[in-house]
Order: structure tokens, then C-alpha cells, then sequence
């Protein structure tokens, strides 16, 4: 377990982050501007920065990763939080996962614009399936363009958010919104995808509202278990792939416009067996348990981005608006632990289809790193890979913080870490994943002592 603030050196199991570590190291040693003045300003209570940017492709990169078209922006937001010494970041990129090579470089523009060190800065996506996949700039030129694109756009982002630091308060709530669905569905050949009313899907949507210390908002952070997949795969009336922020984009701008200035956060948590549960191309089951995948709205599909991204929002805010408790000052905790459990990364049969077997072959020892963020009274439980909806609600009933976030995706994600029950059920979930049975609970018991350490 590693206390990130005061104990930088010890994060290098990953090749990205100690890449990252060298560059701010390499920064501090040259005397920035950047850092001298962020760590100037590092002395005081709690303090709340926010910088939002579009890294949407250009036209002329278009086609990329087969999508043809824009229909709304992509983002990255960018939060800086500080009290005293400590300056964490968080960027979270509407992207359905993101490379190693990009989260690199963003590390580095983090760290020059803001001071912020490598290890002190946390990735994460939404994990939107409208938005081109992020390949190595090696592979062509579109993509290559496409990461500097990410680059700059934090870059801004994190230029504004150095700028508007600001005295802040900080306070929790909760509330409910039944947009997600289970997504496993047993058809005649096995668990496949599609919506299953009966399966577990926790409908809470977790909310941090970050306020100046006269409660305007600087933030709203909201967590809730659902891919962003309303338009994954429909193709218009006219053949294009359209570009969207998806449902997470579509929730956050529902925040962003209620609270103008402020930038809203989608965090996204278990969403390995969760769907929304209106999508525009979708799968469908009959009588007699066959399934199809492919009945497609096209261009009215965009209808159910927008009511269920709206609902999604109208929820956010109905909870950020009845927060009635805040945190201020020096006494707000801020902290950053890391840790690793050690597992065995297995291969399978990859899900194309239902099947009712499936036989693993153990690959090697892989390392599923972990990260808990706190401040104050809200503590934030992050992982690589997706989750099962009953791991995130084992960690949250665990917690012993009124006001505990699990997410998935975090550095950039990675396949599934399905639990015991998908496992057992040959769920797509489970052929999908990339670790033994067992890592998810391995998970969950290391994170718990992780948080119980925070008290």
C-alpha cells in the first residue's frame, strides 16, 4: 500500500507511471515556473480547480475506427484538488478506454501545467463506445493526431484548472435513478447480452459537489454502474457512425447547463453486467430464447440518448441541490493510496456467442492495481478493470465512509474482473474477462483494508 504524497518512489510496478515519475521529477529538478508556483500555493485548507476541453477528431481524420461523423464533442475534465501539501488530479476522458502511450503523455502535461507529480494523478474514462478507439500513434497517422488531439485538450484543461484553484468546500449525497439494466440474459445457448429485469443493478447514483466558499459550484462529480452504450454501433438514415459523448456526455452537459462555470464529472462504476436500458441498436430474445442483435432506431435513437442522459442529470442535480453538509478548510483530508494484488491472467474462447462451458488457460501472473482517494468524508475506490455490480456494492457495504464511489476504467481500463456468480454462469462478463476466478473478491477484501486504514 502505497501513500502516493509521501511515498512517490514506490509507484513504479507500471512502465506508464514511472515514465510519468521521470518527467516530473526532470521538471522539478529544472525549477518550472509551474511547480515552483504550485508549490507556493500548496500551504493552505481545502482548494478545488476545474478545466474541461474538446479532443473531438477533425473532419479530415475522419474516418476513424469506422466512426464517419460528429454529432457532439468529446472531453476531457480535469479536476485538481489540494489541502495542504498535497495536489491530487483527476482527468476523465469520454473515451471507451484509453492507451498507455496517451495517458503518458498526459501525465506529463499534467505535471508541467499544474506540479501535480506522475503518481499524484489519476486517468480514468467513461467508458463511451460512441468515440474512436485510442490506438499507438505508430499505427497510422489519424491516430497519431488523434492522441496529440487528447494531449492538447488536456492541456488546456489543465491550464484553467491551475487558474481558477480556488478555496473550496466539499460535500456528499446520494440518490436513485433507474436508467441501467442488467445485461445478461439467458438465452438458449447460454448467458448472452440483453436486458434482464430480474438480475442484480443498483440504481444509486453517488454525488461530490465541490463548491467555492460561497457555494457556488466549482464541480459535481457524479458515479453510477452503466456503459455509455445508448448509440453504440447505430448507424444514421444517411450510413454515417456518428461520434457522442454518449450517455455520460449527455448527463454531465445536463449538469454543466444547470450549474454554468461549473464541469461536471462522470464517473463511471460497475459496469461490467450493466447496459442502459434503452439502447438504439440492440439485442433482443424471443419465446423460445433465441437472440438477435441488430433491431437499430438509427437517427431516432439519439431521442433515448437525450431522455436518459436527462434523467440521469435531472438526478445529479436533484441531489447536488439538496447537499446540505460541507467540508472546509485544513481539516479536510485529501490523500492518494495505491496498492496491487497479485493474480493469474488467464485467456479464453473471446465472447462472440452464447456458450454454457468454457475452459481457461492460466497465461501467466498479473498485477491489478488499485487506487483510493479521499477527501474528507467521501472516499473514491478505483480499479483497471470492469466490475461486477455485486463487487461494488460489497466494497460500498464494506466501506466505513457514509459516502463511498467504486469505479471502474481507471488508467486507461481494462477486460472485465467478473465475480463469482458470472463465472458460474459462463456470463459474457466472465468469457469476456482477463483474470482467474477469485481476483474479483481478492479485490474487494484489499480495497476494504485499504479504506478501513483511512480511519
Amino acid at each position: 500500500m502505497r501513500e502516493q504524497q509521501q511515498n512517490q518512489g514506490e509507484l513504479s510496478r507500471r512502465t506508464v507511471v514511472a515514465a510519468g515519475a521521470v518527467t516530473a521529477l526532470a521538471a522539478t529538478a529544472l525549477g518550472t515556473a509551474t511547480s515552483a508556483q504550485a508549490a507556493t500555493k500548496a500551504t493552505g485548507g481545502l482548494k478545488a480547480g476545474v478545466g474541461k476541453a474538446a479532443f473531438t477528431p477533425g473532419a479530415s481524420l475522419l474516418p476513424l475506427d469506422n466512426f464517419t461523423a460528429v454529432h457532439d464533442d468529446l472531453n476531457v475534465r480535469v479536476l485538481l484538488v489540494e489541502s495542504g501539501s498535497r495536489r491530487i488530479a483527476l482527468a476523465v476522458l469520454d473515451l471507451t478506454s484509453i492507451s498507455a502511450e496517451a495517458v503518458a503523455l498526459m501525465r506529463d502535461a499534467i505535471t508541467a501545467a499544474s506540479g501535480v507529480t506522475a503518481a499524484n494523478i489519476m486517468v480514468t474514462v467513461t467508458h463511451c463506445f460512441s468515440a474512436p478507439h485510442v490506438q499507438a500513434s505508430s499505427s497510422s497517422a489519424g491516430a497519431a493526431a488523434y492522441v496529440q488531439n487528447i494531449v492538447a485538450a488536456t492541456r488546456s484543461a489543465v491550464a484553467d484548472a491551475v487558474q481558477n484553484l480556488q478555496d473550496a468546500e466539499v460535500g456528499y449525497g446520494s440518490g436513485r435513478v433507474d436508467v441501467n439494466v442488467n445485461r445478461n440474459v439467458l438465452t438458449a445457448d447460454g448467458y448472452w447480452l440483453g436486458v434482464n429485469e430480474q438480475l442484480p443493478s443498483d440504481k444509486g447514483v453517488y454525488v461530490a459537489r465541490f463548491n467555492d466558499l460561497d457555494g457556488n459550484p466549482i464541480a459535481v462529480l457524479a458515479n453510477y454502474n452503466v456503459q455509455s452504450c445508448v448509440m453504440q454501433d447505430s448507424v444514421m438514415a444517411d450510413g454515417t457512425l456518428p461520434i457522442s459523448a454518449d450517455l455520460a456526455g449527455a448527463a454531465v452537459a445536463h449538469v454543466e447547463t444547470q450549474y454554468p462555470g461549473a464541469v461536471g464529472f462522470w464517473l463511471v462504476g460497475a459496469c461490467g453486467d450493466q447496459f442502459p436500458a434503452y439502447r438504439s441498436k440492440r439485442y433482443t430474445i424471443d419465446k423460445d430464447k433465441g437472440w438477435t442483435y441488430g433491431v437499430d432506431l438509427h437517427d431516432a435513437g439519439f431521442a433515448l440518448l437525450t431522455a436518459q442522459g436527462e434523467r440521469l442529470g435531472n438526478e445529479i442535480v436533484r441531489v447536488a441541490q439538496g447537499i446540505s453538509k460541507y467540508e472546509s478548510g485544513k481539516q479536510v483530508v485529501v490523500r492518494l493510496v495505491t496498492d496491487d494484488i497479485t493474480t493469474t491472467q488467464v485467456t479464453g474462447p473471446q465472447a462472440s456467442a452464447p456458450t454454457k462451458t468454457v475452459t481457461f488457460t492460466p497465461t501467466g501472473t498479473a498485477q491489478v492495481p488499485l487506487w483510493v482517494f479521499q477527501v474528507g468524508k467521501g472516499v473514491f475506490a478505483g480499479v483497471e478493470p470492469e466490475l461486477s455490480t455485486t463487487t461494488a456494492n460489497t466494497i460500498r457495504e464494506n466501506s466505513s465512509f457514509s459516502s463511498t464511489f467504486v469505479m471502474s476504467m481507471f488508467e486507461g481500463g481494462a477486460k472485465n474482473m467478473p465475480d463469482t456468480w458470472n463465472f458460474d454462469h459462463v456470463t459474457y462478463e466472465a468469457v469476456d474477462g482477463f483474470y482467474i476466478k477469485g481476483t474479483a473478491e481478492k479485490a474487494v477484501a484489499r480495497i476494504d483494508r485499504i479504506i478501513k486504514s483511512l480511519n
